[in-house]
């Protein structure tokens, strides 16, 4: 190129992008504007913040019932707080007033319960109302009375080891109840159709409609007279149907994933054996196993378990968590279980329950409004005042026009049946361009565009719980992740032992011959009961008669190598009585039983973090199957073993014990004195597919950082493995991390990528302070019931389904199903899905606004009518809301989404780039319109009496084809390329085909009602033709560069040229 040609098309574009750029001071007040008055976090947002923006709002909105639908009402969630704590109050009258008020009641009358014919018949023997009591009121003496738990059980008849009979599930719901409470019903698809009617538009239309009847009946007869205002109630009723279905389909998507939502499962006994069945399905009379983290499912009695701790709060409303105990035996649902486990017999089911009747009372209060909800409420609003200041100016041009054209002609006294038509079809035009320019559609295009992406992401194993967490999850640059069952497979074996001064790897058939060999018959004893006594693991019968271990990975593993081990031994490790035990802690990280042994002696058993266990010993079983000091040598030793197993990728436990004189069941188990017995190598492969997970977060700019609480080693081993530990990566311990200052942790933590041995408060530290110094977007899992804080603190809190316990789902905002890392991926995958979606959308709303708006008015202005009727308009308004929601908002994930960084806080949701196409796009189909519009007839050669029939035809005929091709171009925002990934779319090609399908009914067989005739095929074409420029122009637009303000990483900001054809 000759270089004066070059200079020449530098300073063309360098003109254009300055005259582009102008547009930034209106939209940078736009953003502001936004910014102060609807602006809400994506999680916990206050009353304030949601009360500001719904006045914000005003009265600039055509259907308050539809466009509020999604979004919380705050006075009647003010009513069920009020409620709650009332509940509360009186359960706390109850728990604590009942029990003084019961030492006096002696001469009081107590209410008598009688036995029904139906109680009796079905073999129960006491009374549902006074069963339910006995929990509800914590009565001790009425539970004595029916002499205690044991007589409960047999009253109700169950049995504390076999459980109830599954025979009698019917019986005993229609007796004592079924364990659901009252909740309304699901609104019809009828209920969506009023709401839908509510529309104050469309009720002005159809006012306007039933005027035009009437006049045009009283001026031009019957059927004539008819056209006008029955093409306005069809277009109405096609509107309410097509808007009411979407909204009721939509319903139907919310009502099954909160169906999913409400699964959850429990562990009981029922004939003999233990199982897992839903929450639903519970009786009185099931053995409920309580473990940490359960919610309690229904009202019970304890029966016998180990420092069970439970957590009223939500009952109560006091913070201190409960002990139960057999003294004090009463369990509530509703409850959480903080610490320790236990065995329960259900008492109250349902209705009965105290949560029960508390939830029935509770309404649907609506979820949370999502950022983006709020913030199209904003552009909707903004719009809308714009388009009612169009309208009214329309109105007022055209009844000016029309009256000084009357008094010109006729004078304005003398008025006919024909000027009232023309004044009311007149005022209809105003109110439906008002129907067009208030785009309702745009925030209820988010929740379209989210209940399609949860239904996809819980196809995908992934339940949304919250709304907002599927749209935050795209911008998440930072994800804390776990390690064990998140990373690995959480698939656990026993992979090698040290024991005696011997490790061993114990992937051989003959392990225990191996053991035999080199290992006293008194330490492999010793070893056997410390597995066998000191575990959460337990050993049970299935329907089929076979044995399975339920527990958590970890100690499945421990007791499989156990019971592999013991082979054809004595059972004499198996003889000891448990008098404590000490569930494992994740703040300990450890776990430990006292045991009372046969010879009369107690012995603890502690069993957990290698390092931990091992800072508490000061002995250790030699070769000789002796006890020895633990020298520094030793010492030094072991934690060369340790470190040997965690470079493999092992996770790491040691088991010890410590011989006790005497046995206080009150005091807590030793912090010192004990002597090792061994340490367990424990592998848990890395997950399939997770490598390349992790690598597809780097390219889309998250950061991946390991959490975990096992031993560093094993973290970093695993993390290399995945590729998370980089060179210029750290790996730090929670100790450590926990003793910096403020500043060395602003410093330290943009290099963290792995944490281990980490508290749960590390990791609310570390999430907290990601968002607070570094204002991150944080995504955090987490499975147990100490993750609570940091997935509530974290911007997105997924919660692993499997290994999760239901405190921990409570929390998150996502469930993981199947606790895979991948999973997550695709969360953000969707998430990002949802925000470029949204925003394809309104860039193709904002489009049809400013063409309907401007050549309606422009129209009114210079030629006194308005070339887009009000059946042709509510047409236009049904493509653009409805069908082009449907169209664009449910654009699944592509590869390129996970190839940019995301969208950072703060940044304008409406870019300079879809300025760029919106404008350039109204400003062609404007160009094209109008020259339809004042030289049409001219350009064409249209003669005759119906020559303005036909250009008004066209031009609502290439109006309507500029959108659907614009449609198609609003699929991509920056690439050339729009058709890629449009054939496997086929909710996009149904939508396009049927919107020129029903164009094409419209304008050859329903010009009756919709004001248009019948064009000739070279017309068809040229409308076509028209339409499809937008495409070259489209091209044309994404050609010219974007100087943006904004960070360069944006996704929407002006990009590199690009590398190949991949790339166009």
């Amino acid at each position: 190129m000759p270089e004066t040609e070059r200079v020449a098309a530098t300073e063309w574009w360098a003109r254009l992008r300055r005259r582009l750029s102008v547009l930034g001071g209106p939209m940078e007040k736009l953003e502001r504007y936004l910014e102060r008055n609807f602006a809400v976090p994506p999680k916990n947002p206050s009353e304030e913040a949601q009360r500001l923006w719904r006045e914000a709002v005003g009265t600039i909105v055509k259907n308050r019932r539809r466009r509020f639908r999604m979004v919380p009402d705050l006075d009647r969630r003010s009513e069920d707080k009020a409620k709650v704590r009332s509940a509360q109050e009186k359960i706390r009258v109850a728990i604590f007033v009942n029990q003084a008020a019961i030492i006096f009641s002696d001469g009081v009358k107590k209410k008598e319960y009688q036995l029904t014919e139906d109680i009796m018949k079905a073999g129960f023997s006491i009374n549902p109302d006074e069963l339910s009591s006995i929990t509800s009121k914590h009565d001790l003496k009425a539970l004595k009375m029916h002499g205690g738990v044991d007589g409960i059980s047999k009253k109700v008849r169950s049995a504390f080891d076999h459980g109830i009979c599954a025979s009698d599930l019917d019986t005993r719901q229609n007796i004592y109840g079924v364990n659901r409470y009252a909740e309304k019903p699901s609104r019809s698809f009828w209920m969506f159709v009023w709401d839908a009617l509510q529309d104050m538009t469309l009720i002005i239309l159809m006012v306007c409609a039933l005027l035009s009847a009437v006049v045009g009946l009283a001026s031009e007869g019957w059927p004539k007279g008819m056209y006008d205002g029955l093409g306005i109630i069809l277009s109405i009723f096609l509107v309410v149907t097509v808007t009411a279905a979407s909204d009721y389909k939509q319903s139907l998507q919310f009502k099954e994933l909160d169906n999913e939502k409400k699964k959850i499962f429990i562990h009981v006994t029922r004939d003999g054996y233990r199982q897992k069945i839903s929450i639903y399905d519970l009786v009185v009379g099931d053995i409920v196993h309580l473990a940490i983290g359960d919610q309690v499912p229904a009202d019970g009695l304890y029966i016998h378990g180990y420092s069970l701790l439970i957590d009223e709060s939500s009952l109560s409303g006091e913070s201190d968590p409960v002990y139960v105990s057999q003294d004090k035996p009463f369990i509530l649902a509703g409850a959480k279980v903080q610490d320790g486990s236990a065995k329960m017999i259900v008492t109250a089911v349902g209705m009965r329950t105290e949560w029960g009747r508390l939830m029935s009372t509770l309404s649907e209060g609506g979820e949370d409004e999502t950022p983006l909800q709020v913030k199209l409420n904003g552009v909707a609003t903004i719009i809308g005042k714009i388009g009612l200041v169009f309208a009214t100016l329309t109105f007022l041009v055209l009844l000016v026009r029309f009256l000084i054209e009357k008094g010109m002609t006729v004078g304005l006294f003398k008025w006919y049946s024909t000027d009232a038509l023309t004044i009311v079809n007149y005022f209809a035009t105003a109110v439906t361009i008002i129907v067009v320019a208030v785009p309702e559609g745009l925030p209820l295009a988010v929740t379209l565009s989210l209940a399609f992406a949860m239904k996809k992401l819980m196809n995908d194993k992934a339940l949304v719980r919250h709304l907002s967490a599927c749209e935050t999850m795209g911008s998440a640059g930072t994800i804390c992740t776990d390690k064990t069952g998140t990373l690995t497979t959480n698939h656990m074996v026993v992979d090698k032992i040290w024991i005696a001064e011997v490790t061993k790897s114990v992937t051989s058939n003959n392990i225990l011959e191996d053991l035999n060999s080199v290992v006293f018959s008194s330490t492999l004893s010793l070893l056997l009961q410390g597995i066998f006594e000191n575990t959460s693991a337990e050993v049970v019968k299935e329907k089929d008669g076979k044995q399975t271990i339920l527990g958590t990975p970890t100690e499945r593993a421990i007791l499989e190598f156990g019971l592999s081990l013991e082979g054809d031994r004595d059972a004499e490790d198996r003889t000891c009585t448990k008098v404590k035990v000490e569930p494992f802690n994740s703040v300990k990280k450890q776990m430990a039983v006292l045991v009372s042994l046969p010879s009369g002696k107690s012995r603890w058993f502690c069993k957990g973090a290698s390092e931990i266990i091992l800072q508490m010993c000061d002995m250790v079983i030699d070769g000789d199957g002796n006890g020895i000091p633990l020298s520094e040598g030793w010492r030094k030793s072991i934690l060369d073993t340790i470190n040997f197993f965690a470079s493999d990728a092992l996770r790491t436990l040691c088991l010890a014990y410590k011989e006790v004189e005497d046995i206080d069941e009150n005091a807590d188990s030793p912090t010192s004195g004990f002597t090792l017995v061994a340490i367990f190598g424990i592998k848990d492969p890395v997950r399939p597919g997770v490598k390349d997970a992790v690598k597809t977060c780097m390219s889309a700019g998250i950061t991946v950082r390991m959490v975990t609480g096992d031993n560093i080693n094993t973290a970093k081993a695993i993390a290399k493995e995945c590729g998370i530990l980089t060179d210029d990566g750290i790996a730090i311990e929670g100790p450590q991390f926990r003793s910096k200052s403020p500043d060395e942790t602003r410093a330290l933590i943009p290099k963290i990528q792995v944490m281990a041995r980490s508290l749960p408060l590390d990791k609310h530290t570390l999430v907290k302070n990601l968002r607070g110094m570094f204002h991150e977007v944080v995504a955090v899992t987490g499975d147990g019931t100490n993750d609570a804080p940091a997935l509530h603190e974290a911007d997105i809190g997924l919660a692993m389904g499997i290994a999760g316990t239901e405190v921990a789902k409570e929390s998150a905002d996502v469930i993981i199903l199947d606790d895979n890392f991948s999973t997550i991926i695709n969360v953000a995958r969707w998430g990002r899905a949802v925000y470029i979606n949204i925003q394809k959308f309104v860039q193709f709303q904002l489009t049809v606004n400013i063409v309907a708006l401007v050549i309606n008015f422009v129209s009114a202005c210079i030629t006194g009518s308005a070339p887009l009727t009000a059946v042709q308009l509510l047409w236009v308004n049904m493509i653009m809301d409805t069908l082009g929601a449907l169209a664009l908002a449910t654009e699944p994930p592509n590869d390129e989404m996970m190839k940019r960084p995301p969208v950072r806080r703060g940044e304008s949701f409406i870019t300079k780039v879809m300025w760029r196409n919106i404008m350039g796009q109204s400003l062609y189909q404007l160009v094209v319109l109008g020259v339809l519009m004042f030289g049409g007839e001219k350009l064409l050669n249209i003669k005759g009496a119906d020559s303005k029939s036909i250009i008004n035809t066209l031009i609502f005929n290439s109006f309507v084809f500029c959108q659907v091709f614009n449609e198609i171009n609003s699929r991509e925002m920056q690439k050339i390329n729009v058709f890629g990934g449009i054939i496997s779319n086929w909710i996009f090609i149904t939508i396009i085909a049927v919107t020129v399908a029903f164009q094409v009914v419209i304008i050859e067989f329903l010009g009756t009602f919709a004001g248009t005739v019948p064009l000739d095929w070279q017309l068809w074409l040229l409308s076509i033709g028209l339409g499809s420029i937008s495409l070259i122009v489209g091209v044309i637009l994404k050609c010219i560069p974007v100087v943006s303000g904004e960070n360069s990483a944006t996704p929407n900001g002006y990009s590199p040229l690009a590398n190949g054809p991949d790339d166009i």
